[in-house]
């Protein structure tokens, strides 16, 4: 069973989540303000948190900003009414894993919470190897932990992810169709400019010298190739 967080501070949109999650089987805690919202997250181990982003206190943006610095790497999926790009692009970036727009339809939402978990969970599995050393980076997938140089940094459920599948398919062309399938999965799809902020963020993890790549590759006009003997 995977326990699931709500914050949301409209009540009825609350009980309604509640209810239809409860349903589907997955064990369901709430939060009606930011500022529980946020103290349950650092204080539990949740499967997921659903997150609205407009929030009494504190907002979600700033929810979501503040459990990534803390090192959780819960799954985030925001709850907005807002539509805007720039606002899913800066959700993505401050470490949400998705991002659905009110009004939703049930199924949907249902859709998007089972594909978050399964890509999570096949990270968290480990597949094939669960620590590496490329660069100057030290990863272990399974636990999220990254070391540059010997010194702990943070590493965010994406850049994991992105990653671990480019470690995968490494010494091969990996399209930017293939990572946002892969990584986001079909219902969301960043622009371009988001995952070249997260392969930029891995870069200067990795690389020596980031604007002058030799581990990382930009294949233009197709995607990226990780280079690894």
């Amino acid at each position: 069973m995977y326990p699931i967080l709500i914050v949301e501070d409209e009540p009825s949109m609350l009980m309604g989540l509640k209810d239809n999650l409860e349903f589907e089987s997955y064990e369901v805690d709430t939060a009606e303000d930011g500022e529980i919202g946020l103290n349950k997250i650092l204080e539990n181990n949740y499967s997921l948190v659903l997150l609205d982003v407009m929030l009494p206190k504190i907002s979600g943006f700033d929810i979501c900003k503040k459990a990534r610095a803390k090192g959780i790497q819960t799954p985030i999926i925001l709850l907005t009414a807002k539509g805007e790009e720039i606002d899913k692009v800066l959700g993505l970036e401050l470490g949400a894993d998705d991002y659905i727009t009110k009004p939703f339809g049930l199924r949907e939402l249902l859709a998007r919470i089972r594909a978050v978990l399964r890509r999570t969970q096949n990270v968290t599995a480990g597949k094939e190897e669960e620590k590496i050393e490329l660069g100057r980076l030290s990863v272990d997938f399974k636990s999220f932990e990254g070391f540059v140089d010997g010194e702990e940094v943070k590493m965010s459920h994406k850049e994991v992810e992105i990653l671990h599948y480019l470690w995968n398919h490494k010494n091969k062309t990996v399209s930017r169709d293939d990572l946002l399938d892969e990584v986001w999965g079909t219902e969301y799809q960043p622009t371009s400019r988001t995952i070249d902020n997260f392969i930029l963020k891995l870069r200067q993890k990795i690389e020596d010298d980031p604007n002058h790549a030799k581990i990382i590759l930009t294949v233009h006009g197709v995607g990226y190739r990780l280079v690894s003997n």
